[in-house]
C-alpha cells in the first residue's frame, strides 16, 4: 500500500531533521582540539607558558599525530627567539609500546625540532618495547625517569600470514625492522650492538629498574 505525507507533515519532519543535524555538527564542533600559543592570548603576557605534552596510550597512528602537531607548533614558537630566551619542551611518556612504524614517525620528528627546541622526556609508570628509544631519544642530559618506572626490550614481533613468498617477504621486513630499532638504541644509549643482541637472543621481555635504564643510557636522572 502506498501513502502519501500531507505538506505541514512533510514540512515538520523536515525541520526536526534539520534541527538533529544542527545538534550533530554542534557536537562535532565541541570536539575540535585547537593548540593556542598562551602569548599571544589577550589580556597580555601570561605568568605560565604550559608547554608539556604527554603519551599515555598505545603507540598508535592518532595519538602520535596529535602529538606531532603538538611538537611542531610548539617548536615554531621558538623560530624568532634568541637561543638563551627559546623554551624547551616536556614530553611525559607512560607506554606499553605499540606500531614501530608510528614509533619512527615521532622519533624522527622529535630529531629534528631538537635542532632548534630541546625536549626533555619523562618516564613514568612503564616505558616498554617502542616506547623506550622515545625516552632514549631526548635532549642528553634532560632525560628524566621516575623511580618506580618500569623499562622493558624485547625483540620486533609481527603476525603475518598468506603464501611462502608473502612470508618470506614479510619476514625480511621485520628483520629490517629490527636492525632499525637496535641501531635507534646504540644511538642514543650506551648500549652497544652486541649488547642489544644479546638481550634480544634471550626471546623474552628484557625488563630494567630506573636505575638500570640510567646505567645503559636511557635516561639519565632519576625524577
Amino acid at each position: 500500500m502506498r501513502s502519501f505525507l500531507k505538506s505541514d507533515v512533510l514540512d515538520k519532519l523536515k525541520e526536526k531533521l534539520r534541527s538533529f543535524l544542527d545538534g550533530v555538527e554542534e557536537t562535532i564542533e565541541e570536539k575540535k582540539v585547537i593548540l593556542v600559543d598562551p602569548s599571544k592570548l589577550q589580556g597580555g603576557e601570561p605568568e605560565i607558558s604550559l608547554r608539556t605534552i604527554g603519551l599515555f596510550s598505545d603507540i598508535l597512528e592518532e595519538p602520535i599525530a596529535e602529538l606531532v602537531h603538538a611538537l611542531m607548533y610548539m617548536n615554531e614558537t621558538n623560530k624568532d627567539k634568541k637561543e638563551e630566551d627559546k623554551e624547551p619542551i616536556e614530553f611525559y611518556l607512560s607506554t606499553y609500546g605499540g606500531s614501530a612504524d608510528d614509533m619512527f614517525a615521532l622519533y624522527d620528528i622529535m630529531k629534528d625540532i631538537q635542532k632548534r627546541t630541546e625536549i626533555h622526556t619523562v618516564g613514568v609508570g612503564k616505558v616498554m618495547s617502542a616506547g623506550v628509544p622515545l625516552l632514549a631519544c631526548g635532549t642528553k642530559g634532560k632525560r628524566k625517569i621516575a623511580k618506580n618506572c618500569r623499562v622493558m626490550i624485547h625483540s620486533v614481533s609481527a603476525g603475518n600470514h598468506g603464501n611462502i613468498h608473502d612470508l618470506v617477504n614479510e619476514l625480511e621486513a621485520v628483520e629490517e625492522l629490527q636492525k632499525m630499532y637496535i641501531n635507534c638504541l646504540v644511538e642514543e644509549t650506551k648500549m652497544t650492538k652486541s649488547q642489544l643482541k644479546k638481550m634480544l637472543k634471550r626471546k623474552v621481555n628484557v625488563y630494567l629498574s630506573a636505575e638500570q635504564a640510567i646505567e645503559l643510557g636511557i635516561a639519565d636522572e632519576i625524577l
